[in-house]
């Protein structure tokens, strides 16, 4: 692992993730929002926003998943990320989360939209990155569905290059 990515898993206290990679929530709102505001997918009310520190290496990448919330990454230290988003409608879609300056097809921010299924990895060798992710409403893993390959794969074939690279 990465000199670097070792120093922010300890100074920022990150824990492993689920989907991979290491996170450690940094704000949740105070507000709630009863579920009566919400989408109906939303069975019970969920606090009104979530943010969060996550950090990716070249060896641990966030396997598909998806929210029912959209989520808004911002891009803070390291190497780009590649996102691979399957929309809803079965096009896939690649977002690269970097610094512009040094990459000129990245953007420090990039929205996935709620029920989009979609994965994330570091391609630079032996490199890390440092992002945060922001949800709203905020996130709760009763809001989070890990992709299983065969699913994914019978639902969208077209796109199993990706899935089976990036499920777990």
């Amino acid at each position: 692992m990465h000199p670097k990515a070792q120093h922010y898993i300890q100074h920022l206290q990150l824990e492993a993730h689920p989907e991979g990679g290491y996170f450690r929530r940094t704000y949740q709102s105070s507000l709630t929002l009863p579920s009566t505001a919400l989408p109906k997918h939303f069975k019970e009310s969920r606090l009104a926003a979530s943010a969060i520190y996550f950090l990716l290496t070249t060896e641990s990448f966030s396997a598909f998943h998806q929210l029912q919330a959209d989520e808004l990454w911002h891009f803070y230290a390291g190497s780009t990320v590649t996102l691979y988003l399957i929309h809803p409608d079965s096009t896939l879609q690649t977002i690269e989360v970097g610094d512009p300056l040094t990459n000129p097809n990245a953007s420090f921010q990039a929205l996935i939209p709620a029920q989009t299924w979609f994965a994330a990895a570091v391609t630079t060798a032996d490199s890390y990155a440092l992002v945060g992710c922001t949800l709203a409403p905020a996130f709760d893993f009763e809001d989070f569905e890990l992709a299983e390959k065969q699913t994914l794969l019978q639902q969208y074939p077209q796109h199993s290059t990706w899935i089976e690279r990036y499920v777990r």
